[in-house]
């Protein structure tokens, strides 16, 4: 019997029975009884064994390594059962041959287990037989239609290319028959097109219809001339005698529609909106006739040339017709006296100058309701015996200029296919006789006018219509807006100027009789600030702003030389207060309806606190001159004390009982009758009731507050034990007093 090798038993039985499996019965059979004798021959044959090669497991081999035994040894070390073997002290070759018996018993009966299922396994056996079979048959199959397959997909690549070749040929086909039919289509004149063209009236909607296409095919055989197509020799001369016939027939409705602009009284918006239905036939003219094209254009040029020159000649003319007969002249100035006497053949001066620097409603042309309003119509406003002033007539003038120009370039834009520089040139030479018409009319109107409000009026006038004509999108007439300013603005500055030097030259000695009350050369100056600071607003004009303020400057020196002409203070001070609460007055004033007042306030601050601060500084200063007559020793000798007080000096005051007494009894008995008179003097001296008031409130609490003081000089030491204190009046009880004479309006 062998020697027992851990491992190898099991693993060789295992591999025994695996291959077992794949045997047929019959020799499943015999290999198992051959097993058998050669296990019963191993007994005999146990030294022969011994001889045998053991390969890996042979310790006396020079190749075995050591260290791989060692692990052996270690796994069979650590198996449980090996373990506990080592534990109970078993024999280990009495253990291998119980193994080998036991494994041996195993084997027997597996053996039985096969032969009882031979009949089983050989069913099996038959089975795998037939599927390989079966499956040899289907793999024949598969390897034909394999076959099959790889002959048809050379058929089909075949058809591939075939249908390739056939779709080229067909597009091929269809590119020739779009180019031949396109070429066949345009080339064709039908006879409904020859017709039409020959006997309907260019006004029907069929003779532009074919009008289009012949213009088409008349541009197609242009084109296809160039490529030296044959085919179009065969209708050139068919086309070209439609195109003289069309070119006839709109040439006369053009020129028709023309004429007609001529005929006196006609509306020439109406022909006008008729040529722009047909727009088109002025385009066939310029692509294939320019000729033609050329003639209609410089007709309508000069016709609409003439018609808009003697329109508005006509209705220039006749609205300075209404305009007031009583205008501003050269002698019409700020500074200017009111009796100026003038020469036996001078004309009648103008019935109150004032009216020349008030704006009063004339500021309502720039309104928006007046300044896109309905024109004036002169031959109306002649019945009815209305006059209006030159803005008016202005205004007027230039908004029938503004919507003329703006339609009649839109007209030449549209119906002669300009823009840019060229549909400027086009209504120039429409425009430009009328438009340098209105520019010499107003260089001579302008060289003899002295109403600068009138003047300011036009100027902005001119920049609200630029505005109007920018949002239009119509440029046309933006030099001759700017050319127009060019001479409204000088004149304005220069009669600006006029006034300013009339006020320098004003000499106060020869104005005659002087009183304190307001000039009218200082009122002119406040309305006029006023009209030109409220028509300035929406446009500021830094140029404007610069002239005012000289005038301010100059009308400031008049009134103070005027002022210096009165022979006392008072009566000075009184002049400088009426003038310049009157100027104040006047520029605070709420504007008329054009002027928002919140935008008026922000102008007119500039004008204004110049005169506030004057006004307030002669004011206290009046209060003071007005004081002083009934109050002037109590108030000296309160300020004497004061600055005795403020340097130290109170010993000085020890002297001064009896001017107190005085003081006190003089006050106590003549205050309500020196208060009474101040304010009769007072309400007499201003004619703004208002600013007497405030005048005459300031002085009581200027009165009250000397009082107060002159308390507290009382109320030093040197003075406190006077008997005279007990004779000074309560202060609450003179405020109550004073109180009463404060006028109420």
């Amino acid at each position: 019997m062998s020697p027992w090798r851990p491992g190898c038993g099991g693993r060789e039985r295992r591999s025994g029975a695996g291959t077992m499996a794949a045997l047929r019965p019959d020799e499943e059979l015999g290999l198992r009884a051959t097993e058998m004798e050669e296990e019963e021959g191993m007994g005999r044959g146990e030294e022969q064994s011994l001889q045998l090669n053991l390969g890996d497991l042979d310790l006396t081999s020079n190749e075995f390594i050591l260290d791989e035994v060692d692990i052996h040894i270690q796994a069979n070390l650590e198996d449980s059962l090996v373990q506990e073997a080592l534990k109970t002290g078993v024999d280990l070759r009495q253990y291998s041959k119980q193994v080998e018996l036991e494994l041996q018993l195993i084997e027997h009966a597996s053996i039985r287990d096969y032969i009882k299922e031979s009949k089983n396994i050989t069913s099996l056996h038959n089975q795998i037989t037939a599927c390989d079979t079966i499956l040899e048959r289907m793999e024949q199959m598969l390897s034909s239609f394999q076959c099959d397959l790889s002959s048809i997909s050379c058929e089909i690549q075949t058809l591939q290319e075939q249908s390739v070749a056939m779709n080229l040929r067909l597009k091929n086909r269809q590119a020739v028959r779009s180019q031949l039919s396109q070429l066949v289509d345009e080339l064709v004149v039908p006879a409904a097109m020859i017709s039409t063209i020959l006997e309907a009236p260019v006004t029907e909607q069929d003779f532009l219809e074919q009008l289009h296409e012949l213009n088409n095919k008349m541009n197609y055989v242009k084109e296809q001339a160039f490529r030296e197509t044959m085919a179009c020799t065969d209708v050139h001369h068919v086309l070209d005698r439609l195109k003289v016939k069309a070119v006839t027939k709109i040439r006369e409705f053009v020129l028709q529609k023309i004429y007609s602009f001529r005929k006196p009284m006609t509306n020439y918006q109406i022909p006008q909106n008729a040529l722009l239905k047909y727009r088109f036939f002025y385009q066939f003219l310029l692509g294939n006739e320019r000729s033609v094209a050329q003639e209609l254009r410089e007709q309508y040029v000069e016709t609409m040339s003439k018609i808009y020159l003697s329109y508005f000649k006509s209705y220039t003319s006749r609205l300075m017709k209404i305009q007031y007969e009583e205008v501003a002249e050269k002698d019409d100035l700020m500074g200017v006296e009111d009796t100026a006497k003038k020469g036996f053949f001078s004309k009648p001066s103008l019935k109150n100058r004032n009216t020349i620097f008030t704006l009063g409603n004339r500021g309502s042309v720039i309104g928006g309701a007046e300044l896109e309003g309905p024109i004036i119509v002169p031959h109306a406003a002649q019945k009815s015996d209305v006059r209006y002033p030159f803005e008016s007539l202005f205004r007027s003038q230039h908004y029938a200029l503004l919507d003329n120009s703006c339609r009649e370039y839109l007209f030449l834009c549209d119906f002669f296919l300009v823009t840019g520089p060229s549909a400027q040139e086009l209504f120039n030479a429409v425009m430009g006789k009328t438009l340098a018409m209105f520019l010499k009319h107003m260089d001579a109107y302008v060289c003899d006018c002295y109403d600068s409000i009138a003047i300011f009026l036009c100027i902005h006038i001119v920049l609200r219509f630029r505005a109007i004509t920018a949002k239009r999108n119509v440029p046309a007439i933006d030099k001759y807006w700017d050319t127009l300013l060019e001479i409204l603005w000088p004149r304005f500055e220069y009669i600006l100027e006029l006034n300013i030097q009339s006020i320098q030259n004003t000499d106060p000695q020869k104005l005659g009789f002087l009183d304190t009350r307001p000039h009218y050369i200082t009122r002119r100056y406040a309305e006029f600030s006023s009209a030109i600071v409220s028509i300035n607003q929406t446009f500021p004009n830094e140029r404007t702003h610069t002239l005012l303020g000289q005038l301010q400057v100059e009308v400031e020196n008049f009134v103070l030389r005027v002022a210096a002409e009165f022979s006392s203070r008072k009566e000075q001070l009184i002049f400088l207060i009426n003038n310049y609460d009157m100027m104040l007055s006047v520029l605070m004033v709420t504007p008329p309806a054009p002027f928002p007042p919140q935008e008026r306030a922000v102008e007119e601050s500039k004008e204004v606190e110049g005169f506030q601060q004057l006004l307030s500084a002669r004011s206290q200063e009046f209060i003071e001159e007005i004081l002083s007559p009934p109050f002037g020793g109590m108030i000296a000798f309160v300020k004497e004390s004061e600055s005795l007080i403020e340097k130290g000096q109170l010993d000085r005051l020890r002297g001064e009982e009896a001017r107190v007494t005085q003081l006190v009894r003089g006050f106590s008995t003549t205050w309500k009758a020196s208060v009474e008179l101040l304010s009769q003097d007072v309400m007499r001296s201003f004619s703004n009731f208002k600013n007497g008031t405030s005048i005459i409130q300031g002085a009581l609490t200027q009165l009250i507050q000397y009082y107060h003081r002159f308390h507290k000089v009382l109320a030093q030491p040197p003075l406190r034990t006077l008997p005279a204190r007990t004779e000074l009046i309560n202060i609450h009880h003179l405020m109550v007093e004073l109180k009463k004479h404060k006028p109420n309006f």
